[in-house]
Parts: C-alpha cells; sequence; structure tokens
C-alpha cells in the first residue's frame, strides 16, 4: 500500500502538515530579527527561542553586532535579563552598542580559551532563566556537545548563537536554525541559509553590514576629502600653472627599490 498523496488528507489535517517544498511555519516562539528580508525567509518569520541558531563565519567577529544587535535589545528590554558572551574574540564597544539599544550592564562577558570551560558557562547561562541571550563562539564544539546545548537551550526561553568557523559548513551540526555570513562590498553582508525548515534559498541574502547613521558618516567623511583634495590640486595649480600634481605612494612594494635606496647604495 502506498503513502497517501497531500491531497487526500482533509483541509483541517493539512494544516499539520508541513511540505519540504514550502517554507515551514514555526512550531516554537520567535523574535523578529530587525531584517525585514531575513525575516521573511525564516520560519515563523524570525529566530528561534528556546532552540540553538548556528553562525558560520571566516572571522569570528565579522558582522555579529550588526546582525544581532536589533532582536538582543528587544530581548533585554523583554526579559530584564542579560546577554551572556562566552569566549567572545574581542571586548565590546560599550557606547556604540549602547547607542544601539543595547545598555552595557545588559552585558555579561565570560573569558576563557578552553573549549570545555566555554562549553560548561554555555550550559550553566542556558539554566539562569533571566538571562535573555546567549552568544558562544565555540570553534572546536563537537557535534555530541552542540546537540547537549540543543537539549538544554530547549528547557531555556531565551536566544542561543553559536558561532563557528565557516570551515563547518559541510559538517553535520543539531542547530534549528543554520546561516553562514560573507563580507559583500559596499559595506554589506551576505547571509547564506544553511538550513532551516523549508526549502534550500539559492541565493544569499544581501544585508546592510553597518548601521545607517555609520554609512552616512562615512559617506560624508569621504565626500569631505575629495573635496579637500580638489581644493589643494586647485590652488597649487593656480600658483604654479602649467604644473601636474602627482600623489607618491610611499607603500613600497616587494622587489622594488627607492630612488633614495639607489642613493643610498652609490654613497
Amino acid at each position: 500500500m502506498g503513502l497517501p498523496s497531500f491531497d487526500s488528507f482533509s483541509p483541517s489535517a493539512r494544516q499539520n502538515v508541513w511540505r519540504g517544498d514550502e517554507l515551514g511555519s514555526a512550531d516554537m516562539p520567535v523574535l523578529g530579527t530587525g531584517h525585514p528580508a531575513l525575516d521573511a525567509e525564516l520560519p515563523g518569520g524570525g529566530w528561534p527561542i528556546g532552540a540553538m541558531t548556528e553562525v558560520l563565519q571566516a572571522a569570528p567577529e565579522a558582522h555579529v553586532w550588526r546582525l544581532l544587535l536589533p532582536v538582543l535589545s528587544r530581548a533585554v528590554e523583554t526579559r530584564g535579563g542579560p546577554v551572556v558572551l562566552i569566549g567572545a574574540p574581542y571586548e565590546p564597544f560599550g557606547p556604540a552598542l549602547a547607542a544601539a539599544g543595547l545598555p552595557v550592564e545588559a552585558l555579561m562577558w565570560v573569558r576563557s580559551e578552553a573549549s570545555a570551560a566555554r562549553l560548561w558557562a554555555c550550559e550553566q547561562a542556558l539554566r539562569c532563566a533571566d538571562v535573555a541571550g546567549v552568544l558562544a563562539w565555540l570553534p572546536q564544539a563537537r557535534v555530541g556537545e552542540l546537540r547537549r546545548l540543543q537539549l538544554a537551550a530547549a528547557q531555556h526561553e531565551g536566544l542561543l548563537f553559536v558561532f563557528r568557523p565557516e570551515s563547518m559548513a559541510q559538517s553535520a551540526s543539531p542547530a534549528r536554525l543554520r546561516l553562514q555570513v560573507v563580507p559583500a562590498e559596499g559595506g554589506q553582508m551576505d547571509v547564506h541559509l544553511l538550513k532551516r525548515r523549508g526549502p534550500p534559498l539559492a541565493m544569499p541574502l544581501t544585508l546592510p553590514a553597518r548601521s545607517e547613521r555609520m554609512t552616512a558618516l562615512l559617506a560624508a567623511s569621504q565626500l569631505r576629502r575629495k573635496r579637500r583634495m580638489q581644493e589643494l590640486q586647485g590652488a597649487q595649480e593656480e600658483a604654479n600653472p602649467g604644473t601636474t600634481v602627482v600623489r607618491l605612494d610611499l607603500r613600497r612594494k616587494e622587489g622594488q627599490s627607492h630612488a633614495m635606496d639607489r642613493v643610498a647604495v652609490a654613497a
């Protein structure tokens, strides 16, 4: 006897059947990511609560805050508890995070180089009901250890993000949601959805890697620099008609010597 077709189910039963070619609905609470394009591609429209989200990157610190700041600020505001950082590669810059809505006093930084100590700290943080979210950098974690964290997260009503090297993209993972973040041109980042409840996403999502305010400040700074160079060049040409202003590149290329080097050798 063959399996019944999807069309043979009653309308009420169809609502409880997930088809692999459709984006699944969330069977657990979610929090919006703060990025509408990303929300549209995630089951339920946000980061899962009570489950592990795995983020793969070439550089362990790349784009973490720009990607997660919106949801962390909301989680702290909703739950009132801290965000625990375990094994963060660099000390967070408090003023910038506070300006984005995440107060410094809401952060708890656990520093350790030992993989076992990081795993232990992560499990302990997940057992604290007041913790709003856990961000753990676990480059050496094995599948069995990640599975244990997934089970711990299922008993916790908070957020869990685990950061690992992008070289682990082809390895198995118990994470409910898995994505890879890659720097892109023009102050952007490409987000590849490697695992979700739904069909694979053929093309990555391109999200801003900088805040709108920072992007505006950088653009204004570049414009001011360009105008200063034009004014300087105009003033020099006015003082010395017929001359050409050349900007010297003082960075020495490999195998190439400067004129001063040749003078020194001749001497």
